[in-house]
């Protein structure tokens, strides 16, 4: 296979978002997903609270590639002409967060003196005049950020990476001059509130992890409850993910288990209990439509959930009972919230993602249909969701340095070749590569190469780049002593 540069493929991606863009489109193409923003729909213009970002893959699936061989990182130039082509849109939410968070936090809330300074604790003085007698380091640490990859990169699961805790300490202000150096989280985990994630891993990193910097799979997703009245809600653990739908806006949400309720021949092999008859919602499905599909996490019952997804696939527009006539231009439309075939867990070996269950799915459309389905994935490496993190990246700033903007050194750690690197690449940002998850290679990544590099862990790879921005002489810690109310030899921070 002949060589492809970055350069050639960017002019390429380039050439066809321009064509994608300037031609017409139309609902009675043959082929064609029906998506938000398509001409005669009600949002051409995308949702009130939502914009639409061009797709960097194919909405078509390439499930014939994976029939007899389920590759496991097909790299960037085999994947150039399809899942990393120009197609459809994907809507991302269009307000940034609303602030939560003062950059002073104060443990009965704000400070009691009218007309007076707030009261900062001791350590933020002094942090504060050596951040003031060392500008041009301070300038340097606003000037960069770090968007980090969390299974595999900081924890295991449930299991805290060593270096995962140090890192964040550092960042988090204990280094010479007691600065926050800005960083949020994007990972394609996913499967329940972002509140409840950012609580556990605030747990199991002893650092604080706010909502307001952390992107799962399906954050971006709150979009898509502008555009669809009744959706099925796939995947995750119990009724979390429907909790999730909730939570985003989805206003008539139907779960599998609601369907199994209704009519237990569906999954004739699924063993139904009381309990989970108890909790879910029958209601007659042969007389009501779901306008569109979300697998918003990996699925635990992959049976039920296919054949499901299947019927509904090859139905009319969405209703049970029915085959439809022409099952491409009357098929509903199907999300999943990233594509990952991999994922990094306390196992020794990587385990079978949301991406394995979606190749699957696409193979077994294909083999029943003889079409290629087509279907919309977030996540990384697309496109949408790192326009989604510059926004949360500017909102941290504003709130952690009163800065609005986006950083002009922005770095990707993460674990997977894949989705990290080659997002990371793609967008511009520097890459680095940690060896404590999927990757465990050689020197770099022959497909899809760190542009930063490779690094035993999270820890030398943030090291390493505050080193490069900030300065060799650049000190990981702050110097407790010259703190008078917590030190002992009481030396002032300004002498």
């Amino acid at each position: 296979m002949s060589q492809i540069n970055d350069n050639e493929l960017a002019q390429d991606i380039q050439k066809q978002e321009s064509h994608d863009i300037n031609r017409a489109p139309s609902n009675n193409m043959a082929g064609s997903l029906v998506i938000p923003g398509e001409a005669g729909s009600q949002h051409q213009q995308g949702g009130v609270n939502s914009i639409e970002v061009p797709a960097t893959r194919s909405s078509i699936s390439d499930a014939q590639n994976y029939m007899h061989n389920l590759s496991l990182s097909p790299s960037m130039k085999d994947r150039r002409g399809s899942r990393n082509s120009f197609g459809t849109s994907l809507p991302i939410p269009r307000s940034k967060r609303q602030s939560r968070l003062s950059s002073v936090h104060y443990p009965s809330g704000a400070a009691q003196r009218p007309g007076m300074p707030p009261i900062q604790p001791s350590r933020d003085i002094i942090a504060a005049q050596l951040q003031d007698l060392a500008g041009e380091k301070v300038t340097k640490a606003k000037d960069m950020a770090f968007v980090f990859d969390i299974d595999g990169v900081l924890v295991h699961g449930d299991r805290l990476i060593p270096e995962g805790k140090r890192t964040l300490e550092i960042l988090n202000g204990d280094n010479e001059l007691g600065i926050k150096i800005p960083h949020i989280f994007l990972t394609n985990g996913s499967g329940k509130l972002e509140g409840p994630r950012c609580e556990q891993l605030s747990k199991i990193l002893h650092n604080p992890i706010s909502t307001d910097q952390f992107i799962q799979s399906h954050t971006p997703m709150r979009a898509l409850a502008d555009y669809y009245g009744t959706v099925l809600v796939v995947g995750g653990e119990g009724y979390k993910c429907r909790e999730v739908a909730q939570e985003y806006g989805f206003k008539n949400i139907v779960v599998p288990n609601d369907i199994i309720a209704w009519d237990p021949t569906i999954a004739p092999y699924r063993v139904f209990t009381d309990e989970e008859r108890a909790t879910s919602n029958p209601r007659d499905f042969s007389k009501m439509n779901i306008d569109a599909i979300m697998v918003f996490s990996d699925s635990r019952d992959y049976a039920t959930d296919m054949q499901i997804i299947m019927d509904l696939l090859q139905s009319e527009n969405g209703r049970f009972g029915t085959r439809a006539k022409d099952p491409v231009s009357q098929r509903i439309p199907i999300y999943f919230s990233q594509g990952d075939l991999l994922c990094p867990t306390e196992h020794p070996f990587p385990r079978m993602s949301q991406g394995a269950f979606r190749i699957g799915l696409e193979a077994m459309y294909k083999a029943l249909t003889g079409a290629d389905l087509e279907r919309v994935v977030y996540g990384k490496p697309e496109l949408a969701t790192y326009k989604y993190a510059d926004e949360v990246i500017a909102s941290w700033m504003e709130q952690i340095h009163n800065d609005e903007r986006l950083p002009s050194n922005i770095y990707m750690i993460g674990d997977n070749p894949a989705s990290d690197i080659i997002g990371g690449n793609m967008y511009g940002w520097n890459t680095c590569l940690v060896r404590t998850g999927v990757f465990q290679g050689g020197d770099n990544d022959e497909n899809n190469p760190a542009s930063f590099g490779v690094f035993k862990n999270v820890l030398e790879a943030i090291q390493t780049a505050i080193r490069k921005e900030i300065g060799q002489d650049f000190k990981f810690e702050f110097n407790e002593s010259i703190n008078p109310v917590t030190g002992n030899d009481g030396v002032s921070a300004i002498e």
